[in-house]
């Protein structure tokens, strides 16, 4: 539960823009702000199924934006090449290259 849980946060970092401002709002307080569905639905004077239903098909549309767009994936991949050139160059002490791939990371 938890890898799903970070995936759709990333998932929403990157998707966010493409959501609707309700979709937004239901999964940031479900995801970002841990509210139950019954919290959820009480704020918004809805049922929780509608809340349910709202939040399962907002994650459907953010794995269908992954799927056709892969900033996730190439974040990851970035993240991993990051780390294998930080430690690459880390024995040698090459503190301009260090300096850069931080700043690479940063970026991210």
């Amino acid at each position: 539960m938890l890898e799903k849980t970070t995936r759709i946060n990333f998932l929403l970092d990157f998707y966010q823009a493409l959501l609707t401002p309700k979709q937004r709002n239901y999964m940031e307080l479900y995801y970002l702000e841990d509210y139950s569905l019954g919290e959820i639905s009480e704020a918004f004077n809805v049922s929780r199924q509608a809340v349910y239903d709202n939040i399962r098909r907002t994650e459907s549309m953010l794995e269908s934006y992954e799927d056709k767009l892969k900033l996730y994936k190439k974040f990851l991949e970035r993240q991993a090449l990051l780390n294998k050139l930080s430690d690459a160059v880390e024995p040698y002490e090459a503190k301009e290259i260090n300096n850069y791939v931080e700043q690479l990371k940063e970026l991210d």
